[in-house]
């Protein structure tokens, strides 16, 4: 029977397709059925519901600022929004009006901030070095394999987390890899290699061994002499 995918899964039916037909998971794990599908489609659809709920309160808090606000009320609004972009990004269906509006948000609240550094230095560097890195952030969290691995209740366990980075495509693991240190890059190679040699070295392997070789590259470029 042919399964009935989403055009743009959240995370559960993510999870379920980065194992189907992949040989660098357990063979039990490669085929779903219909209904297992629909229950991962479920959660995420639920999951959906929830944020919606959760956002248009959020956007409500946001608008009833008034101009003489707190800065703590403004730091930690601002805090939920970084997190609320992150959500967004895990979730399915096209949340480009959500991210959207929660950037146009952050943008308004910044604004407060960097009138409320006045003429003090330091604390406009701080707010630029700020920027900059969230705007570096939510450009890694485009690829849904970084916003799953930075999920606090990522779904992508432990010991599934080596055959999804050396099965991803070269952009995703290339955004990826840069979430993990050095030593973790260096337990990553050394599991790599003792992984890929229990498994059947078929040409099916050969992005997997690609992927396995540009982990050890980095490696050597990450780790002091």
């Amino acid at each position: 029977m042919r399964l009935l995918f989403s055009e743009l899964p959240g995370r559960h039916e993510r999870h379920l397709l980065r194992k189907q037909d992949n040989p660098l998971f357990p063979e039990a794990q490669r085929r779903f059925t219909q209904s297992e599908l629909t229950e991962a489609q479920r959660l995420d659809h639920e999951e959906l519901e929830a944020y919606i709920r959760d956002l248009r309160n959020l956007v409500g808090e946001a608008v009833s600022l008034g101009p003489h606000e707190q800065s703590d009320v403004i730091l930690d609004l601002k805090e939920r929004l970084d997190k609320a972009y992150e959500s967004a990004c895990r979730l399915a269906d096209d949340q480009t009006p959500n991210k959207d509006a929660i950037l146009r948000l952050v943008a308004v609240i910044m604004r407060a901030v960097w009138k409320g550094a006045g003429n003090d230095t330091l604390a406009k560097q701080e707010l630029e070095q700020e920027e900059e890195a969230r705007r570096l952030h939510y450009e890694m969290l485009e690829y849904p394999l970084v916003a799953d691995l930075l999920d606090p209740d990522s779904l992508i366990k432990q010991d599934e987390l080596l055959p999804v980075l050396l099965s991803a495509k070269e952009d995703a693991f290339t955004a990826a890899v840069t979430l993990f240190d050095p030593s973790q890059l260096g337990a990553l190679c050394d599991q790599g290699e003792a992984y890929l040699q229990t498994l059947d070295s078929s040409e099916s392997m050969s992005e997997a061994k690609q992927r396995l070789e540009q982990l050890q590259s980095l490696r050597e470029v990450v780790t002091p002499a």
